[in-house]
């Protein structure tokens, strides 16, 4: 299989991102330590604001670690965040109640070089959650992909529809490629210290991919991310990343083919039928459950998780859900989750 780090491992997710297929899909859920789980809101009172929480290592270590012992995932994710990067370049960053709050930028001469000493609380949060895993368990590290960070910093957060970052792109593509290129240099510095600190595999979050037309995604979501990618497996070969150009729809296929990425992770609008026979023989898939499936719950739940694993369980497969985890879904849905996960497949 073409992009498979060839990593050996007792892990079922390292074992599953290298290619191989396995009767009980390795799972995990993004957003995974949140605010869903009473133990998070309490480190969470504790820490002040969310930043703080981030950037304090024995308390991101404990959120990391929180579903771990709950649920008993097959890997943590990193509890961090994707706009660490555009504060380590100098951005204001704060959050509020509807979200991120940055000083829009229009011009990359604005910000610093990436000043990694800001990072290193991340690094550290990283050595701690080492200690407390399960030998089974495999750690995630992120980092935001260069389009979506750049939305946030233009934008100055979350945005309907992208009027300020894709203006600048259209009437400026070399001044909004400065941009890319320096957000692209933290990213892979960032991941590069999560590595070095103990994750054993990094996923690029590209949230607002669907948002651009095949001409931009091909510049402003391929391009970094290939050579991201292309960085990184020569520093670290034996990492695997995985993908997750959200919206893709049916650009998914280049993304697997043209950026070198180990594994796709799919958002809730992707068809299994499309990601097994187009994605599946490229790359390891990962995904794809509504989250809103697991606010519910019920027989509902059940169905489409066995028909996800009935669909791409015969392929290398991560369960997970096709965005994160919503805060409001109560903490027993996950544990059924997880027993229905740990039974056998009943094929008809």
């Amino acid at each position: 299989m073409a992009g498979t780090s060839g990593v050996e491992s007792t892990k079922p997710l390292l074992r599953a991102l290298a290619g191989e297929r396995l009767d009980r899909p390795p799972w995990w859920l993004m957003r995974q330590a949140g605010r869903y789980l009473p133990e998070y809101r309490e480190v969470r009172a504790k820490a002040g604001d969310f930043v703080t929480l981030c950037l304090t290592p024995e308390l991101a270590a404990e959120v990391t670690l929180q579903p771990i012992r709950r649920f008993g995932m097959d890997a943590a994710i990193l509890f961090s965040d994707i706009l660490l990067v555009p504060r380590a370049l100098g951005q204001r960053l704060s959050f509020e109640n509807d979200g991120p709050k940055l000083e829009p930028v229009s011009d990359s001469a604005s910000l610093g070089v990436g000043d990694m000493a800001m990072l290193e609380p991340v690094a550290e949060a990283v050595r701690r959650v080492c200690t407390g895993l399960p030998d089974r368990t495999a750690l995630i590290g992120f980092a935001g992909a260069p389009w979506t960070v750049a939305t946030y910093m233009v934008e100055g957060g979350t945005s309907r529809d992208f009027h300020r970052v894709k203006t600048w792109a259209y009437r400026d593509p070399d001044g909004f490629a400065a941009l890319i290129e320096r957000i692209e240099s933290v990213t892979r510095e960032f991941l590069s210290l999560q590595i070095e600190a103990g994750v054993e595999v990094v996923q690029l979050f590209d949230s607002w991919a669907g948002v651009l037309s095949p001409a931009g995604f091909e510049r402003w979501v391929i391009a970094p991310t290939r050579r991201l990618v292309t960085a990184l497996k020569a520093r670290f070969p034996r990492v695997p990343i995985i993908g997750f150009p959200r919206g893709a729809g049916l650009l998914y296929e280049r993304y697997v083919v043209e950026t070198g990425v180990d594994a796709v992770s799919l958002d809730t609008a992707v068809p299994s039928d499309f990601a097994h026979e187009r994605l599946q023989s490229l790359v390891a898939v990962q995904g794809n459950l509504d989250p809103i499936l697991l606010l519910v719950g019920t027989d509902a739940m059940r169905r489409a998780v066995e028909e996800l694993r009935a669909s791409l369980g015969s392929g290398p497969y991560v369960f997970n859900l096709g965005h994160g985890i919503l805060p409001e879904t109560p903490p027993e849905h996950v544990a059924e989750l997880a027993r229905i996960l740990a039974e056998p497949l009943h094929r008809s």
